[in-house]
């Protein structure tokens, strides 16, 4: 079976959020999430990463479509899913989200080489509201930078 490359983004969140650090992370799935996954019926763009009192780190109002030959079986689409990171990797990021305030986005949902579930995620620190107008002002000067630049190379 010839398989398509998943690549699920949140481009939001490139905006929203000044990136620090990035992992990548496994995910707890049921059989008919996966499958939903396969076919590209996800999304990651309002959700958000937390831990629960044991330590365990968690994608909640993560959105995955149900699986259209689900039977009863079938999974709820929003629901809290649990990543997988190691030991060390955790306890960092509790710690930098405890004490300096910092947050973490999911970036990327994707397959890997062997079919399994993965999720980038980022340490993040939210954007104040003068450096979303840069960034804007920054890709507004390069469109019509390469606007010009086509039409001198005309």
């Amino acid at each position: 079976m010839l398989q398509k490359k998943i690549n699920i983004q949140n481009k939001k969140a490139r905006f929203e959020y000044e990136i620090i650090d990035q992992y990548t992370a496994g995910i707890v799935l049921t059989g008919t999430e996966i499958k939903s996954i396969r076919e590209s019926k996800a999304s990651i763009t309002e959700s958000f990463c937390e831990f629960n009192e044991r330590g365990e780190l968690f994608a909640v109002n993560m959105y995955i479509e149900e699986y259209l030959y689900g039977t009863h079986y079938n999974h709820k689409p929003r629901s809290t899913r649990k990543l997988l990171l190691n030991k060390k990797e955790l306890k960092k990021l509790n710690k930098e989200v405890r004490n300096v305030g910092l947050t973490i986005v999911p970036l990327r949902l994707f397959l890997s080489d062997k079919g399994y579930a993965k999720m980038l995620i980022a340490l993040a620190r939210g954007k104040k509201i003068h450096d979303k107008r840069d960034v804007i002002k920054d890709r507004d000067n390069k469109r019509t930078l390469d606007r010009v630049k086509k039409e001198f190379k005309k």
